[in-house]
């Protein structure tokens, strides 16, 4: 099971062999459960919410128990990487309501899981103090105690055998102060490029993907794209339980124009898949077989912008740079008729796909773990760029290719703050010595401080973790003891290892493993930005105290770095200053936000980057006039490449290393329900939606389960060549025959 956001994730194969009869319903069917159940069903699953718009949120948050309001204050929703604004109504006993903001992108509309935001301070299970493992069990400390152990441990473990004997493992849940505080403090202070986290098992490959096309991270659209786009091309992704507001965005401009067309491509019938207009439902680990495929009918029936690729476009192949003419030759192994029956999808519809995407007024591409968390995914997100710059559907209102991102920060708080093992701030890389120089100039610290080559990224800190190559770690705002895949390999690693968890929650699977754990403040219980999908960065501001001796993660990280004696390293110990030194930092990079001053995001319902001085707008597209990086005299720019020309990567299809075979007939893909988020640390302690969603289950197609005999409710064993896991099956007809799907939010499953 991965940290994954959405569904359409090729995993691993694995047999099922029945073990009992049904068990009966997977729900608690006590009247106010089932009500609670019903009613999150009826506005957000079935159909209801899509069917009348934001009202339908509306009836939601009036189900909600409210108190008196004596203060509206705007904030932006815990969850995921849309980034929705929302309003939070206070009294004296703290979050009384939560509204959509009208005046934020969202428009006033919020998923399930924000309009219950007020339940979330308050469930249960918080961490209130400081704990330490002794003979086996965790016992209340004091923070000078706990804090004491951490440095010395760390102490020790960098004298005697080096700064890369120490980590740093993080999410893209926590504020952007914090994480740039954590990444200086490791890279910069410690002296380990050591420093990595959840958003490289589902963001890594879209940042690679839009750097190795553009030259730069993070989207070139917006959101407002969807409100101009003709055709919505959807891949990998399930917006529609996902992003449910976008997805209500994009639903919208079908009403106001009856002619807009939404294409889904998912082996699952998602709730997006049964709202859109056409449904592919490719074999899972095909789609980069379908998107070449689609190239090819482009190419072929001259669907292409010939202006538009002979002025902006390179192309790339296995040997160097190629002309038009290897693009052609590259995509001779990629016809309909060749490929359709890998791919399972007929030569006619890959062709009238294609056709679509290309010859709209404007074409919008969305996508998130489906394709990023692939061995693949790389190459996916290179060639879904790819598609829309040869046939310009790139660069003009409702046109532009958008990775969909799950974490509140994974993109302002991870991408752009480099806080990856091979990253530095603003789009810099480890290996780069002219980078290196200049971050070390910034920063301060002396020549060579940053060492020359990337640290270890996720899977294989926690394999040296294992190997005891890697003696202390300190994980911050995340669950890699339940989201990791291939967890029985790696969770040794945790066991080993000296691991720090700080964390809101007690009892998540992670904290199993730690040594010490450290109290976390949560969401308004404090203050810092959060920077979403489309490059909009907004400031949460601090309205509750935590509770009991719970911290900020960013006081946690300067109180460490204090300890370790690199106070001088960590200067900026408030969030606010922390804020102003990144800020002004971005003023020597092509991300330029120094124009987003506090006092701005305070104000405003966030501010989109490049945003270079504090009477700038912010920039809704990139690579245009309008965009403060682009010429006047440019039509388009891509000036992350030295000659200002976007790349289309000529990257084959390789089949995947694993595929079923008699042992393991199925694939097994994860991802995420309406109502529940990620691990389900916060969502699932909300007690209408844990009463509201069934317990872990896998859903198997129909005609999977009576070759095997499996009944609708039989509790089943599912075995991989990694592990095996128990739970109830669901026999429907949502995944594609040979596949199995289960999401990953229940921590007993």
């Amino acid at each position: 099971v991965t940290d994954s956001n959405d569904s359409n994730e090729q995993l691993k194969t694995d047999s099922v062999v029945p073990e009992t009869e049904s068990i009966g319903p997977l729900y608690d069917d006590s009247p106010e459960s089932m009500n609670r159940r019903d009613l999150l069903r009826a506005l957000a699953a079935l159909g209801f919410a899509s069917a009348t718009g934001g009202i339908a949120w509306g009836l939601l948050e009036a189900t909600m128990p409210q108190g008196v309001v004596q203060d509206w204050r705007k904030s932006v929703c815990r969850y995921c990487g849309t980034g929705c604004g929302i309003l939070v109504g206070m009294n004296k006993e703290g979050v009384a309501e939560v509204r959509g903001d009208p005046e934020a992108h969202n428009a006033g509309k919020l998923c399930i899981k924000g309009s219950l935001l007020p339940l979330l301070n308050k469930a249960p299970g918080r961490l209130k103090f400081p704990m330490i493992r002794k003979d086996g069990k965790l016992v209340r400390a004091s923070w000078k105690k706990a804090m004491s152990l951490v440095t010395s441990k760390f102490r020790r473990a960098i004298d005697l055998y080096g700064p890369n004997s120490v980590a740093y493992y993080g999410s893209g849940q926590l504020f952007t102060e914090e994480t740039y505080t954590a990444n200086k403090l490791f890279k910069a202070g410690i002296g380990t490029n050591n420093v990595d986290g959840n958003p490289r098992l589902c963001m890594a490959s879209a940042a690679v993907g839009y750097t190795k096309t553009f030259g730069k991270d993070e989207p070139a659209g917006c959101y407002e794209d969807i409100d101009h786009a003709e055709v919505f091309f959807i891949i990998g992704a399930n917006p529609a339980e996902c992003h449910q507001p976008l997805f209500e965005r994009i639903k919208d401009r079908k009403s106001v124009y009856p002619k807009t067309i939404i294409i889904c491509v998912d082996p699952r019938r998602t709730l997006t898949a049964e709202r859109s207009d056409l449904h592919l439902a490719p074999r899972p680990g095909s789609d980069l077989l379908l998107l070449w495929a689609m190239a090819h009918a482009i190419v072929e029936g001259k669907l292409f912008d010939e202006k538009f690729v002979r002025n902006h476009v390179a192309f790339q192949g296995a040997e160097g740079q190629v002309g038009w003419e290897g693009l052609r030759t590259f995509l001779d192994d990629y016809t309909p008729e060749k490929v359709q029956g890998r791919v399972g999808i007929p030569a006619a519809q890959i062709r009238d796909v294609a056709s679509r995407f290309a010859d709209s007024h404007a074409t919008m591409s969305l996508w998130a773990m489906g394709l990023n968390q692939r061995v693949d995914g790389v190459a996916l997100n290179t060639t879904m760029n790819a598609l829309h710059l040869i046939t310009g559907q790139i660069n003009k209102k409702g046109a532009t290719p958008m990775s969909l991102t799950g974490q509140a920060n994974a993109c302002g708080g991870v991408r752009d703050t480099g806080s990856l093992a091979h990253l530095l701030p603003h789009g810099r890389f480890v290996k780069n010595a002219e980078h290196r120089a200049e971050m070390e100039k910034l920063w301060r610290v002396p020549p060579g401080r940053i060492q020359p080559t990337p640290g270890l990224d996720a899977v294989h800190l926690f394999q040296a973790m294992g190997r005891g190559e890697v003696k202390c770690v300190l994980n911050m705002c995340s669950n890699p003891g339940q989201s990791l895949p291939n967890l029985d390999a790696y969770a040794q690693g945790m066991e080993r290892s000296f691991f720090v968890v700080a964390d809101a929650f007690e009892d998540t699977r992670s904290i199993r493993y730690a040594d010490v754990v450290l109290p976390a403040a949560l969401w308004i219980e404090k203050e810092g930005v959060f920077g979403q999908s489309e490059r909009r960065y907004q400031l949460v501001e601090k309205l509750l105290e935590p509770p009991g001796e719970a911290r900020a993660d960013l006081d946690i990280l300067v109180d460490l770095a204090e300890r370790l004696g690199l106070g001088n390293v960590i200067s900026a110990k408030t969030s606010a200053a922390v804020w102003n030194e990144y800020r002004k930092l971005s003023s020597h990079s092509k991300y330029n936000f120094s124009g987003m001053t506090r006092a701005r995001l305070r104000e405003h319902r966030g501010l989109q980057w490049p945003c270079p001085d504090e009477q700038h707008p912010g920039t809704a597209r990139r690579y245009i006039p309008g965009d403060p990086f682009v010429p006047a005299s440019k039509e388009h720019y891509f000036y992350g490449k030295p000659d200002g020309r976007a790349v289309v990567h000529l990257t084959p299809y390789e089949s995947r290393a694993e595929g079923p075979d008699e042992e393991y007939p199925l694939i097994l893909n994860t991802g995420r329900i309406l109502e529940q988020w990620h691990t389900g640390t916060m969502t699932d302690r909300i007690a209408p939606i844990r009463n509201g969603t069934p317990r872990g289950h896998f859903e198997m197609h129909r005609y999977d389960a009576h070759q095997i005999g499996i009944e609708d409710g039989n509790e089943v064993e599912v075995k991989s060549r990694y592990g095996k896991l128990t739970g109830i099956c669901r026999v429907t007809t949502n995944p594609l025959v040979g596949t199995l799907f289960a999401a990953f939010y229940d921590a007993e499953f």
